[in-house]
Parts: structure tokens; sequence; C-alpha cells
């Protein structure tokens, strides 16, 4: 499930690192309160890896657009749900932490003849 969130930086809060079986992880989490609904709530999120250091740049304040997935798990007979930003825009010429937008046309640079086809 993918959505989106709008609104603005409440709180950045302390970096959380640790390794597992998979290598060290890295975690930050922020809050935001949204801000284009007539009750607006606040929301924890977490970025884990490289978005963790996208994080680290915001500051209270900043309006930004944050595409989240909610997962929810099980443990011990008690569910828990982690709110995932997968993409972290700031709003009003921020930095993008998505991958490189469709602008740019594969292979259009590339100096290669595009008449190789074998039909």
């Amino acid at each position: 499930m993918a959505l989106e969130l709008t609104g603005k930086v409440v709180k950045i809060l302390p970096e959380q690192t640790g390794s597992g079986k998979n290598g060290n992880w890295v975690k930050q989490e922020f809050v935001i309160e949204t801000t284009n609904e007539q009750y607006p709530k606040k929301v924890c999120c977490s970025a884990w890896g490289d978005k963790a250091g996208i994080v680290k740049n915001l500051k209270s304040g900043d309006e930004v657009k944050v595409g989240i997935n909610i997962e929810s798990r099980e443990y011990n007979e008690r569910w828990y749900t982690d709110v995932r930003a997968w993409k972290i825009d700031t709003i009003g010429g921020g930095q993008s932490s998505d991958e490189p937008s469709g602008g740019y046309a594969f292979g259009a640079d590339s100096g290669e003849s595009t008449d190789d086809l074998p039909f």
C-alpha cells in the first residue's frame, strides 16, 4: 500500500543504528503534521538506509511531501505498525530522495545508432 502525506516537519528524532544478519542498518524517525486536512494529524515516519541521510538535512518547519508504505507485524501476540518513508520531497524547490524522474530518455545521449535492429 503506497500513500502520500503532505505536511510540516515537527520533530526529528535521534538516529538509530545497529547490525543484523544482513549487515549494518540506519533508521531515522521524524514527525510531520499534515497541513491539507481540516483536522491536522501528527504522523511519525521512519526512513531506513540512504533515506535516513536525507532526513538529517530537514529542519523543523520544513514543508515536505512524503511517499509512505504502512506495514504491520505481529510479535508476541501484539501488532506493531510502521510508517516507512520511501520518498521524501521538500516543497518549494527542495531536494528529492526518489530515483531520477522520467526526464531522461534512455540511450538519448549515448551516441549509438538506433538503426541496428535485427529485422
